[in-house]
């Protein structure tokens, strides 16, 4: 008992260590951060971090794996046991929530830039995220698309990157300006807007009806 005991008190300094890591890359980027200043907000010698680290780098990637993990978690948590047309409503739901209440928020975003040209290792990384992202919407919709939910002219990897890229443009306005951008109501009409993209032609017209199924008089 004694050695598991101390394995698992080691793996939760790990684990603080990346989250303390994560507060000073947030803050101070990849270039800005060191070793000495991670230790120094940890309380901790540096010799404490390379032992369950080999470099910056290595307690980055730790860092971005940590917090990927957790971000895909709440996805798929999200999703379960939910139709795919309330599955992509949910993923939505999320990323705003992952956006306005995370433990800083930024750190994704800032690193996806950052690391474009000086990190090849967190960028494979980051773009490995992005990647299975699109896939998991993409998977959505074709079962959306298969259950006769969504349209079955529509490109479900077009859909998919046209979602992410509307959502991270979204996070991005925010984090730049959240006191005039809502993101709530920004992502809730991209998702109105999708909705009724994806929606069959039947399905369409019952959400947005047209004037004539209104009553309105239609001149000849």
């Amino acid at each position: 008992m004694l050695p598991q005991a101390r394995v698992a008190k080691g793996q939760r300094s790990r684990l603080e260590l990346t989250k303390i890591a994560i507060d000073c890359f947030s803050r101070f980027g990849y270039r800005g951060t060191s070793i000495e200043r991670i230790a120094r907000a940890a309380g901790v010698t540096k010799g404490a971090i390379y032992y369950h680290f080999r470099d910056k780098e290595d307690l980055l990637l730790a860092a971005v794996s940590d917090r990927v993990k957790a971000f895909e978690n709440r996805v798929q948590a999200a999703c379960e046991d939910i139709d795919p047309s309330r599955a992509l409503r949910s993923v939505a739901e999320v990323c705003v929530k992952n956006a306005c209440w995370g433990d800083h928020p930024r750190f994704t975003i800032r690193l996806m830039v950052e690391a474009i040209d000086t990190n090849d290792r967190v960028s494979e990384q980051l773009r490995g995220m992005m990647r299975r992202f699109r896939a998991f919407m993409r998977n959505l919709i074709r079962s959306g698309q298969r259950q006769g939910l969504f349209r079955h002219d529509i490109d479900a990897e077009t859909a998919a990157a046209s979602f992410t890229s509307s959502v991270l443009g979204a996070e991005i306005q925010f984090y730049q300006d959240p006191e005039r951008l809502r993101l709530e109501e920004t992502i809730g009409l991209y998702v109105d807007q999708l909705m009724n993209y994806l929606a069959p032609p039947a399905r369409a017209e019952e959400e947005n009806p047209s004037q004539d199924s209104k009553g309105a008089v239609i001149d000849d």
